[in-house]
Order: structure tokens, then C-alpha cells, then sequence
């Protein structure tokens, strides 16, 4: 590594604490939202339009840490997240309906991003298998909510939103706990070879 690539690696590890507080949010909200009861449909849009804000948060600071062409992707997600979250907060009742109908895709879209990445970053990251389960289970779910358009009526399928959107919460928590202690692991090793050098 390089010792500019170093001293980026370390100004990153500096604020690892944000990932990990990033992942305990997560969690929280995956619990919130798994103990939830559906009673409301604008509630359910409002509560998309929250985890869509945060999604495009979450991959705004991952573009500030990533190298090279993954930059563009996680700039590109956060976009089409904060999208979603302002559909969400302004039309909560058709950002349900509109989620309902393409959830399935949204899902296979989003998992293959997640094995993607996890096999790509394998020889950098020590927890890429997170990423490759997270994306193998969000498919799987995908798979599952396809093949159940037709059986689930709209208070089902208000649930099963609900399901996914805990289950995502509860992902993205694990993924953002286990990125910050990657994060903080590389920056001590880059601070050692620094201080191993001599002067």
C-alpha cells in the first residue's frame, strides 16, 4: 500500500465509530419495525420513506471510504434511495402500492449488488462473506415475495412489506457494524507500517 493510500485509509478509520453507530440505528429499527402492527398504509409509506433516507445516509458515507469504481455505484444507490425516501414522505400511500408491486425485483436487485460486492471485496475485507449471505437471503426473499403476488391480499402484503423492511434494517446492521470494525482494523494496520518505517 502506498503511503498515500495509507494516510486515507487511516483519515477513514478516524470515524469508524460512525459505521458502528450506523449499524446499532439499524438494528433498533429492525426491532421497532418487526414488533410493529400494520394499521395504516401512510404509515407503512412514511416508514419506507424513513428507511430509504437512511439507506441513501448509509451509502453516502460507504462512497466516501470505497475505492475507485464502487464510488459511482454507492453514489448511484444513495440517489435512488433518497428518491425513494422523498416519494416516500411526500405520497406515503402510492409509495406503498408501489413498493408492493415491484418488491420482488427491488429485492433481486439489491442482493445481487450485495454478492457482488462481497466477492469482489473478499481480498480486502475480512467480513465479505456478510455481504454474500446478506444478498443470498435478500434473492431468496425476493424469490418468495414474487411467488406469493398472487395469494396475498393488501393486509398481507402490508405485513410482508413490513417483514422486509425489518429484515433490511436488521441486514444493513449487521453489514454496518461488521464495515466499521473492517474500517478501524485496516487503519491500525496502516498506522503500524507507518510507525514501523523508519524516519
Amino acid at each position: 500500500m502506498l503511503s498515500g493510500e495509507r494516510m486515507i485509509v487511516r483519515e477513514a478509520a478516524r470515524y469508524w465509530w460512525v459505521f458502528l453507530v450506523s449499524g446499532i440505528l439499524w438494528l433498533v429499527i429492525a426491532w421497532m419495525v418487526l414488533r410493529l402492527n400494520a394499521t395504516s398504509i401512510a404509515t407503512v409509506g412514511v416508514l419506507l420513506g424513513v428507511v430509504f433516507g437512511l439507506s441513501g445516509i448509509n451509502e453516502v458515507g460507504l462512497a466516501s471510504v470505497v475505492p475507485g469504481g464502487w464510488k459511482v455505484w454507492h453514489y448511484i444507490m444513495a440517489v435512488i434511495f433518497f428518491l425513494g425516501a422523498l416519494y416516500g414522505f411526500i405520497r406515503p400511500v402510492n409509495t406503498f402500492f408501489a413498493l408492493a408491486s415491484v418488491l420482488g425485483l427491488i429485492l433481486i436487485f439489491y442482493g445481487t449488488f450485495e454478492i457482488i460486492q462481497g466477492v469482489a471485496t473478499r481480498t480486502v475485507n475480512p467480513y465479505w462473506w456478510v455481504n454474500l449471505i446478506t444478498g443470498i437471503l435478500l434473492i431468496l426473499l425476493a424469490f418468495w415475495v414474487s411467488g406469493s403476488d398472487r395469494v396475498y391480499a393488501l393486509a398481507q402484503r402490508t405485513v410482508l412489506i413490513l417483514f422486509w423492511v425489518g429484515f433490511f434494517a436488521l441486514f444493513r446492521g449487521f453489514s454496518q457494524i461488521f464495515m466499521a470494525f473492517t474500517v478501524r482494523h485496516e487503519g491500525q494496520e496502516a498506522a503500524a507500517v507507518d510507525a514501523a518505517r523508519p524516519a
